[in-house]
């Protein structure tokens, strides 16, 4: 019996976006980053994002009397972030939205992917909610990210 879908949710986020060809010229990291030395303009991180204090909150209930089954809750922390040369900060901006359109839409139902809200099975349905942007400049140039959560409900 499954304590929690959060290990089977991650790993159908990452199956999402990894061969989406929407996102073939972007890392997609699993957690938070092994180093900071990434050759990628950008990257998106499912479970991480900078400054959260957990990779994914969880909430559990009893789904109804007598216990046998229970319902979950749970917001997963990403993350994406891009990067450009020249101080470009629009471009940055846009980016990233950019790429949070693709997350969304990957995360919609489809006459292709009728099962993408529910990540394969793995839960009754998923949404991507919140998101945070933060912007920088620096000598290396204009800095873009954008935290957001893809909320879940599940049966456990």
């Amino acid at each position: 019996m499954a304590t929690s879908a959060v290990p089977a949710a991650i790993a159908a986020l990452l199956g999402l976006f990894v061969p989406a060809p929407e996102l073939d010229e972007v890392r997609v990291i699993d957690g938070p980053p092994p180093s900071s030395n990434f050759a990628e303009v950008d990257r998106l991180y499912v479970g991480w994002s900078p400054g959260a204090e957990q990779a994914v909150d969880i909430q559990q209930e009893f789904a109804s009397a007598g216990a046998r089954t229970r319902d979950e809750n749970a917001a997963i922390s990403c993350y994406i972030e891009t990067r450009e040369g020249g101080g470009d900060m629009a471009w940055c901006r846009a980016r990233v939205f950019e790429l949070l359109a693709v997350v969304e839409t990957l995360l919609r139902a489809t006459d292709g992917n009728p099962a993408a809200p529910t990540l394969g099975g793995a839960v009754l349905w998923s949404e991507l909610t919140a998101g945070s942007l933060i912007q920088e400049q620096s000598p290396d140039g204009a800095y873009a990210g954008l935290g957001f959560t893809v909320a879940y409900r599940a049966r456990i």
